[in-house]
């Protein structure tokens, strides 16, 4: 493993970000999931589940996370499928949340997307809690 690779893992705060980004996503899976349940059982839910707002503040709140950690990360040799995988999860979700043109796609895309980005930051997590226990 090069230089660059064992600094990138030894950072606390990328392995803190990845779990902040496994957060957000389960968020936009359970703003799709539970807020449409809880529509039909709570008026006020109805008003929150269906406002566009939200999708894009969630979003917004998502991206900066995984953008930072996929910068981290192109600078490991091993971290390819993560990148890709982060990029497509959030690209997902940028497109859910701001092209009106496929609204009528949009549960679908957040979905696949939160999930695609969520198990992307989990991998790398994981990865480094391997790598720093293999370093004891």
């Amino acid at each position: 493993m090069t230089t660059t690779t064992q600094s990138s893992f030894s950072e606390n705060r990328n392995a803190h970000l990845n779990l902040y980004a496994v957060g957000m996503c389960t968020l936009c899976l359970a703003h799709c999931i539970l807020l449409p349940l809880a529509a039909t059982l709570l008026p006020i839910a109805g008003l929150v589940s269906g406002d566009e707002l939200v999708h894009k503040l969630l979003v917004l709140l998502a991206a900066p996370a995984t953008i930072w950690l996929v910068y981290k990360a192109v600078l490991d040799k091993g971290s390819s499928l993560f990148v890709f995988t982060a990029l497509s999860g959030l690209g997902l979700l940028l497109i859910a949340a701001f092209v009106e043109a496929l609204s009528r796609f949009e549960t679908s895309l957040t979905l696949v997307g939160a999930t695609v980005l969520a198990l992307s930051h989990l991998q790398r997590w994981l990865r480094i809690r391997r790598f720093r226990r293999s370093q004891v």
